[in-house]
């Protein structure tokens, strides 16, 4: 079958993303399949390119990846959706192929979007295996009801498949082929993506991360994950940094710790960055992580009140937060504090105690995101009924935040835009640009 892979991903703010997901179920496609990846993130003109592919390549089945809903501003989701809706009516007015919709933004609230989109299937999750097993059915006549996790429609019911018994092993997949996203994201930015493990035990309220992969988790080797990053370095001369793109680097601390002696082992020659989390970071992690050349850390910390954090269900309180950045000052890695403020149940009283407490903990640089809720914009209510509250949550964080410098707000354009982001990249700067706020401090 001819199958046209598409990575509707347009966001470059900090900076655009390896749409690693998409080629990891390209990757999987048996051979007897023609595929091709369509990468609109750097295109002109994304409506006409797909319009284009179609007119050349005459796709059988279409895979549509929606890696986000909200953009980087996390101002809401209306502006993705439009988007979205607009590439389907093209396609749709071009071809009758299937269209397949996956990806992380999908599976935030896949059933409202299968008919707010208008798609023919969606894969909730991990799609590798689930999207070989569905273009079979697709070639073959046979139904669709033993795909895992898959949306469709039954004479204008949507119906929905249960999930596979097991994930599966990621030392057991093919490895995505980058080239087939182009040289973009290595020339412009420098900046590669790698995963080391897919699945997270925790329970955070808001977050997607086990729904899609589960929360189970299954490491890669660290030596093919080092392997990849040497051999992609090799490959692209360009790339200055890669970002772990694991939900939680640091759980567990003995992964992350092994990952860290085999980028010391092999003299890994590049910078990168992780995701980390409070509870399993402590002291010899840290130094282990500057010794294999990391340059900072994102921390989702939340919140700077402890009700709020059991609340959100972090599964630690402020004083893990404390001990991290302790662990972090004293091995000199740098840490950027993630805190949502806003969130469902929180009052004003609440964002000034987070506020307070990030400016007492210091941490080198912090990001202030202003709680939007992703059901929104399929639901205008709800999102009448925050407008007030959020707008009274951002004067206050752009009060506050005018006296730090590296303090970013996405929503409020403070430290954060693409002019910006544009002078820090022309000056040669590479990797999370957060580190380079202010590099005299």
């Amino acid at each position: 079958m001819r199958v046209a892979l598409i990575s509707a991903d347009r966001e470059k703010l900090p900076e655009p993303v390896v749409p690693l997901g998409v080629l990891y179920v390209m990757a999987q496609l048996p051979e007897r399949h023609r595929c091709e990846l369509w990468d609109l993130c750097f295109e002109p003109d994304p409506i006409a390119r797909v319009q284009r592919g179609i007119d050349e390549f005459q796709p059988e089945v279409i895979g549509l990846g929606i890696r986000n809903l909200q953009s980087a501003i996390h101002s809401g989701t209306s502006e993705n959706l439009a988007y979205y809706q607009r590439l389907i009516a093209a396609i749709r007015k071009q071809t009758r192929a299937p269209i397949v919709l996956g990806g992380g933004g999908f599976g935030v609230d896949a059933e409202h979007l299968m008919g707010h989109l208008s798609a023919d299937y969606g894969i909730v999750g991990e799609g590798e295996q689930a999207f070989v097993q569905l273009l079979a059915a697709l070639e073959s006549g046979d139904e669709v009801t033993d795909v895992p996790s898959l949306l469709y429609f039954d004479r204008r019911r949507l119906r929905r498949t249960p999930a596979a018994a097991t994930f599966p092993a990621l030392d057991g997949l093919n490895p995505p082929d980058k080239r087939c996203a182009g040289p973009s994201y290595f020339q412009m930015h420098g900046v590669d993506s790698v995963q080391s493990k897919r699945g997270c035990p925790m329970e955070c309220t808001y977050c997607t991360y086990p729904l899609l992969e589960g929360r189970t988790i299954r490491e890669r080797d660290p030596v093919q994950v080092v392997a990849e990053m040497v051999s992609q370095k090799e490959a692209h001369p360009a790339i200055e940094h890669f970002f772990i793109v694991d939900s939680v680097f640091n759980l567990p601390p003995r992964h992350a710790k092994a990952i860290c002696r085999e980028m010391i082992s092999q003299k890994l020659s590049v910078s990168w960055s992780c995701c980390a989390n409070p509870p399993g970071f402590d002291r010899e992690l840290a130094e282990l992580m500057v010794e294999a050349g990391c340059s900072g850390i994102d921390v989702g910390s939340d919140s700077g009140v402890d009700r709020v954090l059991e609340r959100l269900k972090k599964g630690f309180k402020k004083d893990k937060i404390e001990a991290l950045h302790k662990h972090c000052v004293q091995t000199g890695l740098k840490d950027c504090h993630s805190f949502i403020v806003g969130t469902t149940g929180e009052t004003l009283e609440d964002v000034t105690a987070t506020l307070d407490f990030c400016e007492n903990l210091d941490p080198f640089a912090a990001i202030m995101g202003i709680w939007v809720d992703d059901e929104e914009a399929l639901n205008p209510k709800l999102a009448a009924s925050r407008a007030g509250f959020r707008r009274e949550v951002s004067d206050l964080v752009g009060a506050r935040t005018q006296k730090h410098s590296r303090w970013l707000v996405p929503a409020l354009g403070i430290n954060f835009g693409e002019k910006l982001f544009d002078v820090l990249r022309r000056s040669g700067l590479r990797g999370p640009l957060w580190q380079h706020l202010n590099p005299d401090v």
